[in-house]
């Protein structure tokens, strides 16, 4: 006998079974997409990010640093000695001057001169050293706290250098490095060994005092012609004349060239005469009731630039004590000077030149 209600349950089994199998295989389909109910796609493999790299510039050349005294050369090791030096007949033939960096030439008492060489790439024997005056730390300071070699000084004069940033190294206050040559007379035999004083006194080396240097000008080739330079510092005539097979202007007195005890003449390739007002100095007198004259180095003015036998104007200034003197021409660009050394004549307003 077929028993109908247990086939049906049996079926009904059956059919359960069925759906829960289909449920889930659909639950498997389901969960192999997205959870956000988008199609699952297949995993794509990762490719490697490709780097660019920026082509690099060559480094621009620097120009090799120069002495900024002379623009010849790298810049010299040692302290800067500023040296005071003879201007008469009497000191003539002076020793060591022709190495000199710049050598400057400056009103003193009566109408005389003197000149101060500034030495940086060499440190020689100079002679005659002579006395220091009030004017002199104004000058000697825009090239910072360097030495100055004198022989002595009023007391005007020597308490100026004192209170100054310079470092004095004075013959009267028996400091290092200084001699007498006993082949000349008094007071034109004080000899200094620059050479001493540079490895005894700690000073600093060189520094741009505002000479721009360079080999060519093209402001030249329109300039006025000047193989001769004739001015006057105080009532004394300072006169040069342009070498061409030396390149260089050469100190003349009487129309005759100035020469060194070593035979070299005083050379440098400029001349420049810078105008400055200049006082009478009565803090400074001398044996004969002779003032000093101040010269004023701070401030500003006209000059003449003479180099390659031509003659280029200008103007100078310097705003304090403590600052480089800044040269340029007429129309407001840098001055440049010819690489090898400097005269430079500090005359009254108003002189020829």
């Amino acid at each position: 006998m077929i028993n109908n209600g247990s086939n049906t349950a049996a079926t009904w089994a059956v059919r359960a079974t069925a759906v829960l199998a289909v449920g889930a295989l659909s639950a498997a389909v389901i969960a192999s997409c997205s959870s956000h109910g988008k199609p699952a796609t297949a995993p794509i493999a990762s490719t490697p990010a490709r780097t660019t790299v920026a082509p690099t510039k060559p480094p621009i050349p620097r120009a090799a640093p120069t002495n900024p005294l002379t623009g010849v050369g790298a810049p010299p090791t040692g302290p800067v000695i500023a040296v005071k030096i003879d201007d008469t007949e009497g000191g003539r033939p002076s020793l060591g001057l022709e190495k000199a960096d710049v050598i400057y030439v400056e009103e003193v008492e009566g109408g005389l001169t003197r000149m101060v060489g500034v030495f940086a790439s060499s440190r020689p024997k100079v002679r005659a050293v002579r006395s220091v005056r009030p004017s002199d730390p104004e000058l000697l300071t825009q090239y910072g706290r360097i030495i100055v070699v004198a022989s002595g000084g009023a007391g005007a004069a020597l308490g100026a250098l004192d209170r100054s940033s310079l470092h004095g190294v004075i013959n009267d206050r028996g400091q290092v490095g200084f001699y007498r040559d006993q082949s000349r007379p008094a007071p034109y035999n004080v000899v200094s060994d620059l050479a001493k004083v540079s490895a005894a006194i700690k000073a600093d080396g060189v520094r741009n005092v505002g000479f721009s240097w360079s080999a060519r000008d093209p402001r030249l080739a329109r300039a006025r012609s000047a193989t001769s330079v004739s001015t006057q510092v105080g009532s004394t005539r300072v006169s040069f004349a342009w070498d061409s097979k030396r390149h260089s202007y050469v100190r003349t007195v009487d129309g005759r060239r100035v020469v060194t005890a070593s035979g070299a003449p005083v050379a440098k390739p400029n001349v420049l005469v810078q105008f400055c007002q200049v006082r009478v100095d009565y803090s400074d007198v001398d044996v004969n009731r002779n003032p000093s004259m101040y010269t004023k180095s701070v401030g500003s003015g006209r000059v003449v630039l003479f180099r390659g036998g031509k003659r280029i104007e200008g103007t100078w200034s310097r705003p304090k004590v403590g600052a480089r003197t800044v040269f340029r021409d007429r129309g407001g660009k840098p001055l440049l000077f010819a690489p090898g050394g400097t005269f430079v004549a500090l005359a009254r307003p108003g002189t020829a030149a």
